[in-house]
């Protein structure tokens, strides 16, 4: 026999120890997005909700989502700051809720790792729980896996499910939209989570690094593509309960019109107009550095419209007013005329 290390589950790149000390340092910030329904599984292997409180609906219909951050998470991690991808996680899965009416009711996520580093887990999964507090959601289990060999020790990835609940008539959705009917934009914090690989793309051709500081930004580079998802699950369920929304649509890949085509019924268009709005600049500074089409640009990026919602015209300025007072900018973006079911923006 000959001396040779003892094998172990450590030895192989997997710390246990380090991932139930990311567990302590996350608790408390997790227990912040707790709703009443959320009962304590003692065993700790799943989360429960309290499904009783569905019982106030006629026919409650549960909505689920699920969705990553793409490539983002490729900035985060070479800028070293985890406590922002957690909102744009948030907002990729609950806001895909919030297009149907549905209220958001819990959500569960998960991280890879190359290495659990239990400060920087802790990090994307507090952002991850402030995030579903400011959706209304709780944030009810999650998995951190660590895979050595198959990601480098920086390297992580992440993506979360969440579940929502809404009555069964008074979905939204492409039947209830009429000609006639008026587009309002909500704006947008940033590029959000979408076309991340095109802007990475950019910064490897050409002189744009994510420590220049533009002209026409107010900070670095890096510091603005790092900006949070704005969340807007809460602001459109304050919408829809105050009455006259058609629809949402969710500005996230494809861009604003091909998300809002997937709102409309086959009898309609909606014609959207540039002039309504200037493009925030960190897009222009993209498009120009990198040589950008503007049809590509159109099909990659929200543009700074997050969130469309089509409604009544008689409630348009109705809906403007309690955007603002909720602290989201928005305005007047087209109209819905009679079609075939494309949107376009003229």
């Amino acid at each position: 026999m000959t001396d040779r290390p003892t094998t172990s589950y450590e030895a192989a790149g997997v710390d246990i120890a380090a991932g139930e000390r990311a567990v302590e340092l996350m608790k408390s910030r997790v227990a912040r997005s707790r709703r009443p329904e959320v009962v304590d599984d003692v065993s700790g292997f799943a989360g429960l909700f309290d499904a009783s409180a569905l019982l106030r609906y006629t026919r409650p219909l549960l909505a689920t989502s699920t969705d990553g951050v793409g490539t983002k998470v490729d900035l985060a991690r070479r800028l070293g700051v985890y406590d922002t991808i957690g909102h744009d996680l948030v907002g990729m899965v609950i806001d895909d809720l919030a297009v149907c009416g549905a209220e958001p009711l819990f959500m569960t996520d998960y991280i890879a790792c190359g290495k659990v580093v239990p400060e920087r887990v802790a990090d994307i999964v507090g952002g991850i729980a402030d995030a579903c507090a400011l959706a209304g959601c709780a944030l009810v289990g999650g998995e951190t896996a660590e895979h050595p060999g198959l990601l480098e020790a920086d390297e992580f990835d992440v993506a979360g499910a969440g579940t929502g609940v809404v009555e069964a008539d008074r979905i939204l959705g492409p039947e209830r939209v009429r000609a006639g009917d008026v587009v309002l934009a909500m704006a947008s914090s940033g590029i959000h989570s979408n076309g991340y690989s095109l802007v990475r793309h950019i910064l490897a051709t050409t002189d744009l690094t994510l420590e220049t500081r533009p002209a026409e930004l107010d900070r670095p580079l890096g510091q603005e593509l790092l900006t949070p998802t704005r969340i807007y699950a809460k602001d459109c369920l304050a919408l829809a309960e105050a009455g006259g929304v058609r629809a949402f649509a969710h500005i996230t890949g494809g861009g604003l019109a091909a998300n809002l085509a997937r709102s409309l019924p086959p009898r309609v268009d909606a014609v959207l107009d540039r002039s309504s709005w200037e493009v925030p600049a960190v897009f222009r500074l993209l498009q120009a550095h990198g040589d950008v089409p503007q049809a590509e640009m159109d099909k990659t990026f929200n543009l700074g419209v997050g969130m469309a919602a089509i409604v009544a015209p008689d409630r348009a300025d109705e809906a403007l007013r309690l955007l603002a007072s909720r602290g989201v900018p928005s305005w007047p973006l087209g109209e819905i005329t009679e079609g075939t079911g494309d949107a376009t923006l003229r």
